[in-house]
Parts: C-alpha cells; structure tokens; sequence
C-alpha cells in the first residue's frame, strides 16, 4: 500500500484511514453484512449495473446501497427507483469515499431506515475514478472494478492500482465492442497480468447479457464470507 502523507499534520492519512475501515468492518462482521466496493473511472456504468442486478439480487438478498458522488443525488435517485434504500454522500471535493464517510453513511442508514442487521449486503457505490477509490479501503470484504470497453485496453496497466486489488473486474458495456478497436481478451490478459486471480466477468446492463452471472457472483461472494465468519466462531 503507498504511503499518503498530510504533510501540515504529519499525519499518515492511509494508516488513519485503515484504523476506521476496520472499524466499519468489525460493525459489518457483527451485523452478519456483507460489504462489497465498487470502484471504476466515471461512465463505466456501476450505476446502471446496479440498476439491472438489483431485481435480481433482492430477490434472495437483503440490499442498502451507498452513493458516493462529488456533488447531486442523481445516481442515488436512479438507485431508489429500483425500491431499496439508499444514502446518498456528496464528497465535495474530495474524489473517493474513505471510511469516514462511510462510517456516516451506515449511522444515518441505521437512524433513517432500519439497523444493519436488516440487510445481507451493503453495496458502497465509489466515487467515479480510476486511482483514489482504491487506495482508501471503506471496510468492504470484497472490491469490484468495473472497465468499460470504451476505455480501452491498456488502462489496466496505467492505472494498476484498482486492477492488482480488485477481487472481481467486470468489463462492461459489451454491447458496444463490436463497434470500437477494442480486444476483450487482451484487456483481461492486461489485467490478469497484474492479479493472476482476479475473477474476470464480461457484460453489457443494456442488454442484460452477463448480469447473471454477475448477480450469481455476489451470491457465491455473500455465502463464503458468511460461512468462514460461522467456522472462525466455532474455533
């Protein structure tokens, strides 16, 4: 992890930042919630994912979202519109969500919807941008990036960061490879280049191709993080 330093403060802002994750992390583990971050450059489409996942996925999960934007609530509207609460947090200036401010969000969706233990799985929907989300971990147990195909196949390696973290990487907007210069095989050989693990998933939310898939991937995530909290109890 690189270091950050608030060199006014003399502050190491990541170490601080770390201390609260865990924190969100340990009110999440205690909730019996799964936390799942998603992170990629602004237009990649996380919001329209959201927006065909979300029917499919509530229909066994329990489901809050937060909305991570630097100003308006326009994503977050989209998002209530699919019937499951969300709140929403403008960061100003400030390009990712840290654990702060996710702290923030989970106090205000206990006061104004219903306590955490309500709901399976919170979705914290980052700030669009390809580098700050994923240096500032938010308490999540999992990191999704997502890579439209209209951003081509060499970002992965000038932004490796959120590529070498991510536990799943979705490429998206699928739909419209067949009308750009673009290799979906090369992009995820780029990826896999720097994290040789990572789950690799191809879709498109306007046509619905892959959201299955997808939607089965949070499922098959939810009930792993579930069952290694049970057996750490048991020991």
């Amino acid at each position: 992890m690189h270091e950050v330093f608030d060199t006014a403060l003399g502050t190491n802002l990541l170490h601080a930042n770390q201390h609260l994750a865990a924190h969100n992390r340990d009110r999440f583990d205690g909730a019996d919630v799964v936390c799942l971050n998603l992170m990629s450059s602004p237009g990649s489409g996380k919001t329209a994912l959201l927006e065909a996942a979300l029917p499919l996925l509530t229909r066994e999960l329990r489901v809050a979202i937060v909305e991570g934007d630097m100003t308006t609530q326009l994503d977050a509207d989209r998002l209530r519109a699919c019937g499951v609460p969300v709140i929403a947090i403008n960061t100003g200036r400030a390009c990712h969500l840290d654990a702060k401010m996710v702290s923030g969000g989970l106090l205000q969706l206990e006061q104004d919807i219903a306590a955490l233990t309500e709901f399976d799985v919170v979705i914290v929907e980052n700030v669009g941008n390809l580098v700050c989300p994923a240096e500032f971990e938010v308490g999540e147990h999992a990191k999704v990036a997502l890579l439209s195909v209209t951003e081509g196949e060499d970002k992965p390696l000038k932004y490796p960061l959120m590529f070498q973290e991510a536990d799943c990487l979705l490429i998206t907007k699928t739909d419209l490879a067949p009308f750009l210069d673009i290799d979906c095989d090369r992009l995820a050989s780029n990826v896999r280049q720097l994290n040789p693990d990572v789950d690799i998933l191809e879709l498109s939310a306007k046509t619905g191709v892959g959201i299955d898939a997808w939607v089965q991937w949070v499922r098959d995530r939810v009930a792993t993080i579930r069952h290694t909290r049970k057996s750490e109890v048991v020991v």
